[in-house]
C-alpha cells in the first residue's frame, strides 16, 4: 500500500495554477451500460450533474428519488429521457426505499438534510434523514443484493461541531458498520467526501452575486475564514472514481484548494466590476474557522492515489481488546488536511477559477 507522505503543509495537483473546471472523461466509467441506477434525492444539485453525466453512458434505466414532486416534474421536463424513471418517497420511509431500490444495479445515495442551520433548530430531523434515512438506504441495499453503494459525505463530519456535520459523521459510522459484515464479494458499500461545491444551492457565491448584483453590502463572516473550492465536476469525478476503485468500507477523498472568504469576495467583485461595501457580519452559530477534509488519524491509515485520498477500513472487529487494551503508535508528523493547510489561493487564481464555472458565466450575460 502506498503511504501517506507526511507534511506539515499540503498541495494538490489538481489546481496546480488553478485549472479551469475539466470536462467529465467518458472513459472513466463504463460499467453503466445496461444497468439501472439510482439516485437518492435526486433533484438536488449533485442529482441534476451526475444524471447529466450518465446520459453519455448506454444505461438501462435511471431512477430519480426524492420526495418533492415538483422539482421532479421540473426535471423530468428539463431531461426528457423516457429512460429516467420518477419515484416519490422519502429515505426515512423503509418501504419507499424498497420499492425504489428492487433490481437496481447502483446505487449512489446523495439525500440528505444539508443545511445547517435548519439541522440545528431542528437536530432530531437531521437525525432521522441522516442517519437512520441512510441506515434504511444501505439495509435495503444489502437485501436486494445491489452490487455497489458509494454515500456522499461531507467536510463536516470530520470534527463536527454543528449537527448536520454530527449526522454525517455517524451516517459513515453507519456505512463502515455495515461495510465490515459484508465480503468484497456482497455489496460493495463505500463512501466519499467532500467540502462546499462551488455555486452549489445554499453556498455562498450565489449569495454573493446576489447582493452584488443589487447592489446591497457583501456580508462575510470573517475575511480569514478558509474553505475549500470544489467545481461540480470535480465531484462528480471524485464519485466515479471512489465507484470503480472501493473497497468495503473505503471513503475516498478529493484534494482541493482553498480561499479565504475575503478573497472570495474580492474576486467576484473584480469579475462584475462591483464597488459594493463588504460588510463583516462575524461568524455564526456552527460555522468553523477552518474546514477539516480528513483527520490525521485517518491520514494515518490512508492511501495516497494522487488527486484523491482513500481511507480505508480501519481492522477492527467484534474484539473488544481492540478497542479497549490494544493500538498503534503515535505519528506525530501527521497533520489534519485542513482549508487552513492545503493550497491556498490568490485573488486571481479565485478570479480564475470562477470564470471557469458556467453559473458564474451565466450571471455575467
Amino acid at each position: 500500500m502506498a503511504c501517506f507522505m507526511h507534511l506539515s503543509r499540503y498541495s494538490t495537483e489538481t489546481h496546480p495554477n488553478v485549472q479551469r473546471s475539466r470536462e467529465l472523461r467518458k472513459d472513466i466509467v463504463t460499467g453503466f451500460a445496461g444497468k439501472t441506477i439510482l439516485i437518492t434525492g435526486g433533484t438536488g444539485t449533485f442529482g441534476h450533474a451526475f444524471l447529466d453525466y450518465l446520459q453519455k453512458f448506454d444505461f438501462n434505466e435511471v431512477r430519480i428519488f426524492s420526495r418533492d414532486e415538483l422539482k421532479q416534474e421540473h426535471m423530468r421536463n428539463l431531461i426528457n429521457n423516457s429512460r429516467v424513471k420518477y419515484y416519490i418517497g422519502d429515505v426515512r420511509d423503509r418501504d419507499s426505499v424498497d420499492y425504489a431500490i428492487k433490481g437496481v444495479d447502483y446505487v449512489f445515495h446523495a439525500a440528505a438534510l444539508k443545511q445547517v442551520p435548519s439541522c440545528e433548530f431542528f437536530p432530531i430531523q437531521a437525525v432521522m434523514t441522516n442517519v437512520l434515512g441512510s441506515n434504511n438506504v444501505i439495509e435495503a441495499a444489502i437485501r436486494h443484493k445491489v452490487r455497489k453503494l458509494i454515500c456522499l459525505g461531507t467536510d463536516k463530519a470530520v470534527y463536527p461541531v454543528n449537527t448536520m456535520g454530527m449526522t454525517k459523521a455517524l451516517m459513515e459510522k453507519v456505512v463502515q458498520s455495515a461495510a465490515r459484515g459484508q465480503d468484497q464479494t456482497d455489496t460493495l458499500i463505500a463512501s466519499v467526501r467532500y467540502g462546499n461545491v462551488m455555486c452549489s444551492r445554499g453556498s455562498v457565491i450565489p449569495l454573493f452575486i446576489k447582493q452584488i448584483k443589487e447592489n446591497r453590502p457583501i456580508t462575510i463572516t470573517e475575511t480569514e475564514m478558509t474553505r475549500f473550492l470544489l467545481p461540480l465536476g470535480h465531484a462528480i469525478e471524485l464519485v466515479d472514481y471512489a465507484f470503480e476503485h472501493a473497497r468495503q468500507g473505503d471513503i475516498f477523498i478529493k484534494k482541493a484548494p482553498a480561499c479565504t472568504v475575503g478573497d472570495l469576495a474580492q474576486a467576484l467583485q473584480q469579475i462584475f466590476d462591483s464597488r459594493n461595501e463588504i460588510k463583516v457580519i462575524g461568524m455564526r452559530h456552527g460555522e468553523k474557522m477552518h474546514e477539516t477534509l480528513a483527520s490525521s488519524e485517518e491520514l494515518r491509515r490512508s492511501e495516497d492515489m494522487g488527486d484523491y485520498f482513500r481511507v480505508h477500513l480501519d481492522g477492527r472487529d467484534l474484539n473488544y481488546n481492540k478497542y479497549l487494551s490494544e493500538g498503534d503508535p503515535l505519528e506525530n508528523d501527521t497533520y489534519d488536511y485542513t482549508s487552513e493547510n492545503t493550497q491556498r489561493l490568490s485573488v486571481d487564481e479565485v478570479r480564475e477559477l470562477l470564470f471557469s464555472l458556467a453559473e458564474v458565466q451565466q450571471e455575467l450575460v
